[in-house]
């Protein structure tokens, strides 16, 4: 039995500013967001990690990069990884999202069409390159422990294929930045063994 943890990147600028940056590039973790990198990859050490596979925006590289000189592992870029295309969004605070457009992220989940006429990538999207990521790693893996160092809304695409959420618990559900969310794979079914896994340090934080 193999598991595929999913980590979400560090904290980064984008998060602290509260804008919605999709795939934008030159957006560093910030100073906190690599001390959770850093803890994370203390936690890694002991699950014997196998391989790391990175979304290739910077601040999941970053993180994936510090995880892998942790634990002597080269990081694996694949864009099956990637944040989702935000579209006509990309760059905007979220307040002003919300204000002129109401909640688009909720649109997101429940897979409204205005999304996809914004440009923005739809959740079915997400989760269809999510899951092929997903089964490049049972066949290329088999039984063995591999990190995918991404976003948000990657894991919760993950998430929703084995857990029956509606779209108010995909958009009221908050993956931590540096968090472990851990799925064990046996003869292609997954079961759900962590979630915001994190640091000891961090569980009295407010997201």
């Amino acid at each position: 039995m193999g598991q595929i943890i999913f980590l979400r990147h560090g904290q980064a600028k984008n998060n602290t500013d509260r804008v919605l940056a999709g795939r934008t590039e030159g957006i560093p973790l910030t100073e906190a967001g690599i001390k959770q990198a850093e803890h994370t990859a203390e936690l890694l050490e002991h699950m014997n990690i196998s391989a790391i596979y990175s979304s290739p925006i910077q601040r999941a590289k970053h993180t994936a990069e510090i995880v892998g000189q942790h634990n002597s592992i080269d990081v694996i870029i694949d864009d099956r990884l990637i944040e989702l295309d935000m579209g006509k969004f990309t760059g905007m605070p979220y307040d002003e999202i919300i204000n002129s457009h109401g909640n688009v992220f909720m649109k997101f989940y429940n897979g409204e069409l205005e999304i996809a006429h914004n440009g923005v990538e739809t959740f079915f999207d997400v989760k269809k390159r999510v899951l092929g990521i997903v089964d490049h790693i049972i066949a290329s893996h088999p039984d063995q422990n591999v990190v995918l160092v991404t976003h948000m809304d990657p894991i919760k695409a993950m998430l929703s294929t084995i857990v029956d959420l509606s779209a108010t618990n995909l958009f009221e559900l908050i993956i931590a930045n540096a968090s472990l969310n851990i799925f064990r794979e046996k003869d292609q079914k997954f079961s759900l063994s962590g979630l915001n896994v994190m640091h000891t340090s961090r569980f009295d934080q407010n997201w």
